[in-house]
């Protein structure tokens, strides 16, 4: 499978702990994604997981939905897509990754909130602080600091695992870092054309801006894992109900292996 990752790209992650990477998507997967992420926003069913309702606090920051693919099979042509999953093995160096979930992200128009500055890492369930999972976060639609698009803090992947961050009243991450680690390290906001992405690192900082815009914006982000991530047996949208006892790796028909190095 051949993708879009080159080695500075890998160079540039491993260090920072975020790259972008333009021109993920073709043209007419873009316009495929749109259309079914749409349906899947719309979909109400008990296999996917609706963060917040119309008119909650929450959806104010972020109307989410949690494993789409769970209700639209086109959207499994996404959320499996191999040049994707090839990319995160190779900028991760994994032997192989597996899905952990996919979220489909609007901000929605007017009236949304910041996403505050935070790591992944802390929110969900498993035992490892550093795992090297990471998500990839494809924008539907051209972002930039008026409609919702991305900064990191470069290298901050390399704090280790601080503090979840409430969305609705947030702490300020910043106060977690212990002895002017990050002094340095200025914001870097990354605008998007539609059908480009960013990767990061599951303890980078990154934060994203309020859609101050008519429009919502939209984009589908997806979770990867090496293998061999384990349960910590904290209650969790993705793991509840699927009887896994704390220490169990997290795998099996929910959790698929989409890319294996050398498989290319």
């Amino acid at each position: 499978m051949t993708t879009p990752i080159t080695q500075d790209h890998i160079d540039f992650y491993r260090e920072n702990g975020f790259v972008k990477v333009d021109n993920m998507l073709t043209e007419e997967e873009l316009e495929l994604l749109r259309e079914y992420l749409e349906e899947a926003m719309q979909t109400t069913s008990d296999r996917s997981v609706q963060t917040d309702k119309q008119g909650g606090l929450y959806y104010r920051v972020l109307n989410q939905k949690v494993n789409t693919w769970r209700d639209h099979a086109g959207m499994g042509k996404f959320s499996f897509h191999e040049r994707f999953a090839q990319s995160a093995l190779q900028l991760a160096g994994a032997g192989q990754i597996r899905l952990f979930h996919d979220h489909g992200l609007w901000k929605m128009p007017n009236d949304s909130k910041p996403t505050p500055w935070h790591q992944d890492t802390p929110y969900w369930p498993i035992n490892e602080a550093d795992q090297g999972m990471l998500s990839i976060w494809i924008a539907l639609d051209d972002v930039n600091e008026k409609n919702g698009c991305m900064a990191f803090i470069p290298k901050s992947q390399k704090l280790g695992k601080l503090h979840g961050i409430d969305f609705l009243d947030p702490q300020n991450i910043f106060d977690y870092v212990e002895g002017g680690q990050l002094d340095d390290r200025k914001p870097v906001v990354v605008p998007l054309k539609a059908g480009s992405c960013t990767f990061h690192n599951g303890l980078t900082f990154h934060y994203a801006h309020a859609n101050e815009t008519d429009r919502p914006r939209r984009a589908l982000a997806i979770i990867y894992m090496p293998d061999d991530i384990t349960f910590s047996g904290a209650s969790h949208p993705i793991t509840n109900g699927l009887n896994l006892e704390k220490g169990d790796v997290l795998k099996g028909p929910l959790f698929p292996v989409l890319a294996v190095r050398g498989s290319d």
